[in-house]
């Protein structure tokens, strides 16, 4: 009985009942990863579009354009966006958004990639979501930093399957993360982190065999997370690896996690 109602019985329950409550709102977003590459013809699905998701996806060379797609209800109100991760090199990329849909404006497609065109049948129409000014976020869980991008919330007049088209006009190549949905709910990818580090790599031009043909490859050497954090809320302790304090390491081992401070 003494030892239930002792200081450190109830300092250890604060501890876990504020990590919980720290990392449901770190991690907000379910992540996912695009895995295989998405493509109009297989597009990555989104399961329930207003739970809060994050899809980390790669346009990995000039020609390439990203699919997703849910279903939504008449009436049904998303919200859409993009955040591009803080690696080296993409603090200009910026790629476009097209959502896809039944009783959205009739357009011309040809501001559309030529993949995309097709789903322009019947009563489907699509709106634009262009980038704007980047906003810094620093999500101090994973210790990951971000220019946020474009942001939208769409009410959708009639039922629908939506398809949202990412792709850069410019055919710059880099990685970013499409936002589907606001309500958060706790889940996703169990192999995040380790998956994270490996998406946490710059995507660069190289020369082909041809002449003016290009190749994407990721470049992961010397490459890591804490190399990016180069936001105004990072510190010098946020950017050297493994430096994590005891209330990071208790958190990381909780969800199991334990790389991001290794």
């Amino acid at each position: 009985m003494n030892r239930i109602s002792s200081p450190r019985f109830f300092i250890l329950t604060l501890a876990l009942l504020l990590a919980v409550f720290v990392a449901s709102s770190a991690m907000a977003h379910q992540p996912f990863f695009e895995e295989p590459d998405s493509t109009a013809a297989a597009p990555m699905s989104v399961r329930d579009p207003e739970i809060s998701t994050a899809l980390y996806s790669t346009l990995d060379r000039p020609e390439d354009v990203d699919f997703f797609s849910f279903s939504v209800s008449a009436g049904q109100t998303i919200e859409i966006g993009m955040s591009i991760p803080q690696v080296e090199g993409q603090e200009q990329f910026a790629p476009s958004i097209a959502v896809i849909a039944s009783g959205m404006d009739k357009i011309t497609d040809q501001w559309l990639p030529e993949d995309a065109a097709p789903l322009l049948t019947g009563d489907r129409g699509a709106t634009l979501i262009g980038p704007v000014e980047a906003q810094i976020f620093f999500e101090p869980f994973s210790r990951t930093a971000y220019w946020q991008r474009q942001r939208q919330r769409i009410t959708f007049a009639a039922e629908s399957d939506v398809h949202i088209v990412v792709w850069h006009p410019q055919q710059e190549l880099g990685r970013y993360t499409l936002v589907v949905g606001q309500r958060e709910v706790l889940g996703g990818d169990p192999a995040f982190a380790r998956k994270l580090r490996e998406f946490w790599t710059p995507v660069v031009r190289s020369p082909g065999e041809g002449e003016g043909e290009e190749v994407a490859q990721g470049i992961a050497a010397e490459a890591t997370l804490e190399s990016t954090d180069s936001s105004p809320e990072s510190t010098d302790s946020e950017s050297s690896e493994g430096d994590c304090s005891w209330f990071m390491r208790f958190l990381a081992t909780l969800f199991g996690m334990n790389d991001i401070c290794q």
